[in-house]
């Protein structure tokens, strides 16, 4: 009963981190396409050449 228990919960554990990777790329993708869009958005406002954001 005991390695029973435990093929279940390393699958369940696997299965967890499957789907937490799974949300940590979809987020990864996000961020690379904020990051790439700042490359092309330039402030209206501002004279200076320059990012939207400071770094």
């Amino acid at each position: 009963m005991v390695p029973l228990l435990l093929v279940l919960l390393l699958a369940l554990v696997l299965f967890g981190a499957g789907f937490a990777l799974n949300i940590l790329w979809w987020i990864a993708v996000i961020v690379l396409v904020v990051w790439l869009l700042g490359f092309f958005v330039r402030p209206a406002s501002s004279g200076r050449k320059g990012r939207w954001y400071r770094w």
